[in-house]
């Protein structure tokens, strides 16, 4: 499979890109030599190789959940520029 001057083209101009005619050329090169490493890569036997998300095995490290108190309501509220029946105050936003 390869790509053509003209399929880049197309879509630099999908993509509202104005592209000099040595770009053009340019990203031709680029993509077919692209297309080639990933060609080259679709050859190689996978077949016993188990998928994976990640190379190196990962787990969770989980805390136990705890409900606690940290702050109390006036606690919380002391530094608030503007409070109102122990909620925080903002600016109405519309």
């Amino acid at each position: 499979m390869s790509i053509s001057k003209k399929e880049v083209e197309h879509v630099a101009l999908l993509a509202r890109l104005q592209l000099s005619e040595e770009e053009a050329n340019s990203y031709t090169e680029q993509l077919n030599s692209i297309l080639g490493w990933v060609e080259k890569l679709n050859q190689l036997d996978v077949s016993e190789i188990e998928p994976t998300a990640h190379v190196l095995p990962m787990s969770n490290v989980f805390r136990e959940d705890r409900v606690t108190t940290l702050f109390t309501m006036e606690k919380a509220l002391a530094n608030a520029p503007d409070a109102k029946d122990s909620f925080f105050r903002v600016p109405k936003i519309v």
